[in-house]
């Protein structure tokens, strides 16, 4: 398995765990407001019920923008190789591992950091299309494209 691939079932893994702990609290969050219903009465039982459903509300939010992750990375063939980066390609610059695909945490595969960063970024968007050797300035720091996956 490549360094690429290794990488990719990683970030595939991290949102798929994601995606399980949300849906576990959203259950639990229903289960409680069902248990709660049964017993409680007044003012604070409706409080407790609304705060109940925002909290089931935003974790909902959470949960598609996780599923929308998993959507691009499901899309991407770890075992393509192009020339010019494109979505899925593992990029190294300036010494450092970036995997085109959705904006994720930085995780460590074989002792190495990797930072996944969406193509619609600023880093992303001056990545994509270039190929290795390409330079370019964002923020006052250069980028030199050493190599492409």
């Amino acid at each position: 398995m490549t360094f690429k691939q290794k990488t990719h079932q990683y970030y595939q893994q991290l949102v798929q765990d994601r995606i399980d702990v949300f849906k576990d609290m959203i259950v639990a969050l229903t289960e409680d407001s069902k248990n709660d219903a049964k017993g409680s009465a007044g003012d604070k039982h409706e409080t407790a019920l609304s705060m109940m459903h925002i909290e089931q509300e935003k974790l909902n939010h959470k949960l598609k923008e996780v599923l929308a992750q998993k959507a691009v990375l499901d899309k991407i063939d770890s075992t393509t190789i192009a020339k010019t980066i494109i979505v899925g390609s593992l990029v190294k610059a300036n010494g450092i591992y970036l995997y085109l695909s959705a904006a994720l945490p930085k995780i460590a595969v074989d002792g190495i950091n990797v930072i996944a960063l969406s193509p619609q970024s600023p880093l992303g968007s001056h990545l994509m299309g270039n190929s290795v050797g390409f330079t370019f300035e964002i923020n006052g720091t250069k980028y030199l494209i050493e190599s492409v996956e």
